[in-house]
């Protein structure tokens, strides 16, 4: 028996990254999994057929997180095909780069509306079935620099810090109804987003790095496993940071 068997999980921005890495973790440990990403069906039909070799049932439903009757419709259809929701986790997430004399409002209001509006509008749609189930855990994912802030990314910075406030607010609220929120703080992951940096700008990062490398992503999914798991019952409001000691709290 896996550590999440018998367990039904959404995973948002799951047909790449770290969330892909969730979603195909979940699924080895026992979870069926919906697949809930603004990606189109063929660029998410690679994570579908992992979860599927693993054994799980898996369902992709195509969503913007930012927009309302999207998430909506797609929570409902979660809960038409598995009858119930026990972990959610927000990873979807978006990045641009410029400095805040430059900064559109265009760009500032879509960063932080699929950053934190996202993560909000899902936790409002998933979280009555979860509290009238008397269980659930919800996983926000953040990023180190919520905390360390950084040059040309104040509004992805401003995003992922009211990630990590609204994940221990949010586990305040509902713990003792046996709803435990948590969030992942990663630093630089070897995903495509960080593929698309300069050398420059990857040689800087891996200098100030006390472990001196980047991170892969099969390093941060065994926290989520972790955090969705019975294993951990007492972690409320926290945010764990596989993040090569970037940030240490």
């Amino acid at each position: 028996m896996g550590k999440l068997s018998g367990r039904t999980a959404i995973v948002t921005g799951a047909a790449h990254g770290i969330g892909r890495g969730i979603a195909e973790a979940f699924a080895r440990e026992g979870a069926d999994v919906a697949v809930a990403d603004i990606a189109n069906s063929e660029q998410a039909q690679p994570v579908i057929e992992a979860i599927q070799r693993a054994g799980r049932k898996s369902l992709y439903v195509q969503t913007d997180v930012a927009k309302e009757q999207q998430v909506q419709a797609m929570v409902d259809a979660v809960l038409g095909e598995f009858g119930h929701i026990d972990i959610l986790v927000n990873n979807a997430g978006i990045f641009t780069q410029a400095l805040v004399e430059d900064l559109t409002i265009a760009d500032w209001d879509r960063v932080l509306n699929v950053n934190l509006r996202g993560t909000f509008l899902c936790t409002h749609f998933v979280l009555p079935h979860m509290l009238k189930q008397k269980w659930g855990r919800i996983i926000n994912i953040a990023s180190q620099l919520g905390y360390l802030g950084g040059i040309e990314v104040a509004h992805y910075c401003a995003s992922k810090g009211g990630v990590i406030a609204f994940t221990k607010a949010l586990a305040r609220e509902v713990a003792t109804r046996n709803v435990l929120v948590n969030g992942i703080a990663p630093g630089p992951i070897m995903t495509d987003l960080l593929a698309s940096e300069t050398e420059e700008w990857k040689a800087a990062k891996l200098a100030e790095l006390p472990i001196g490398r980047f991170g892969e992503v099969s390093e941060v999914a065994p926290t989520a496993v972790f955090l969705a798991s019975d294993d951990a019952s007492y972690y409320v409001g926290q945010t764990l940071g596989p993040n090569g000691g970037d940030v240490m709290l």
